[in-house]
């Protein structure tokens, strides 16, 4: 048998309303080698987007470097495996990875000419072969298909697909070579970063919203029966793919924004014995809280007055939701959390906004509306043709793609 962590989507170095946040990363990091060690988990996997920015500050990498130290002097954790995503660097993260191998920390920027090099034996306690992983990053697009000219939007999805699940197939393939060398019915793990059909995106998570339909997304079937399970990172809540749980989201372990105050974050223990794993949610504890307060002026300063007799420390996001038109509301609200440990981080003034969008439906706010169904607001608001709009539509969503991911460096490792 074998243990491990799986984590994904740290987004090291984001901010809040340009307010740092290295106190909780740090907080959570240190819980993390805590927790390694606490449940004797002999392996880490964590499945990309381990910095918010390809190019992360200097606190942001004397974090993640610490942080590595520590699972180099674990005495339980022998191996860590790190596969880059979206939001990350390829070349940022390859730079010391052989001066990290020596360190039994695996590090995965961009898939190479060799798909051996995902394709790892990881020893257990004993310091035997007690697991496969293949440790595929994030696939670029080219990364798996040839760009050609007059592609269609649709004829470009379905080689972006085709490419992903050839590479999965063929270090599955490896995957099989290698164990089948090792005599050993070793359970074999694979990770990635990507969205996968089934999974459940959350509001502000950062996957956009042209996934609505199947642009983006890859089926559950890319990933081998071969694989005992799949350690997943993309989408922020943590859920399971597959109904019987081996194919697994762990969700980022912080809270990226308002958008997902309340939600529980978790990392993923998984006890992996022959061709079987199990997956249990490790919850993580709150390090800093936030919080969505909305109502008229009254409501409010009765709800703040509230957490202020709590001694709440709370990161606030206020929606004032009254008639009255406060000229100075952020110096209002800011008067209410004065000499508390609350702080305000954002405040929408709701019938403003309102206002702002005349077009929209009665009952309606912005946040109702995905960039999908404002894009069709404006094709009805500027009387656009019905026989223009398919290719106008085909084209916002090329727009969206590339947007969802950084540019490609110059200079491919």
């Amino acid at each position: 048998m074998m243990k491990f962590i799986h984590t994904s989507d740290w987004h090291i170095g984001r901010t809040e309303n340009r307010a740092g946040r290295h106190a909780e990363f740090e907080a959570f990091l240190d819980w993390l080698a805590s927790a390694v060690d606490r449940h004797g988990a002999e392996a880490l996997l964590v499945s990309g987007d381990i910095f918010d920015s390809p190019t992360p500050g200097t606190r942001s990498q004397e974090l993640y470097y610490r942080f590595l130290c520590s699972m180099a002097a674990s005495p339980v954790c022998r191996n860590v495996v790190i596969t880059a995503g979206n939001h990350d660097s390829p070349s940022f993260l390859n730079a010391p990875r052989e001066l990290l191998r020596a360190l039994r920390i695996h590090v995965l920027g961009r898939i190479g000419e060799n798909p051996e090099d995902e394709v790892l034996a990881l020893a257990d306690a004993g310091g035997e072969a007690g697991m496969i992983v293949c440790a595929v990053p994030y696939l670029r697009d080219g990364d798996v298909r040839l760009s050609e000219a007059g592609e269609s939007m649709e004829d470009k999805e379905a080689a972006r697909l085709r490419g992903i699940r050839a590479h999965y197939a063929r270090v599955a393939e490896l995957a099989g070579r290698k164990r089948a060398g090792l005599g050993a019915d070793v359970p074999v793990v694979a990770m990635g970063h990507l969205f996968v059909a089934g999974g459940r995106r959350s509001e502000g998570d950062g996957v956009r919203d042209l996934y609505a339909g199947s642009l983006g997304m890859v089926p559950a079937d890319v990933f081998s029966p071969l694989f005992s399970y799949v350690a997943l990172g993309h989408l922020h809540a943590p859920q399971k793919v597959s109904g019987a749980g081996t194919i697994r989201y762990s969700g980022s372990p912080l809270p990226m924004g308002f958008a997902e105050a309340g939600q529980k974050k978790s990392v993923c223990l998984v006890e992996c014995a022959g061709g079987k794993a199990e997956a249990v949610p490790l919850e993580v504890p709150v390090f800093q809280e936030f919080l969505r307060v909305s109502g008229n002026m009254a409501e409010l300063e009765e709800k703040l007055i509230s957490l202020a007799r709590a001694d709440s420390g709370a990161w606030l996001e206020i929606t004032y939701t009254g008639g009255e038109i406060i000229g100075d509301l952020p110096l209002c609200l800011e008067s209410l959390v004065s000499g508390t440990r609350m702080q305000i981080r954002a405040v929408k003034d709701a019938r403003l906004l309102q206002t702002m969008l005349g077009g929209i439906h009665a009952g309606e706010r912005l946040a109702d509306l995905d960039v999908l169904e404002v894009f069709e607001r404006c094709l009805d608001g500027h009387e656009v043709p019905e026989a223009q709009r398919p290719g106008l539509r085909l084209a916002y969503r090329e727009i969206l793609a590339s947007l969802d991911a950084p540019e490609e460096e110059d200079g491919a490792d």
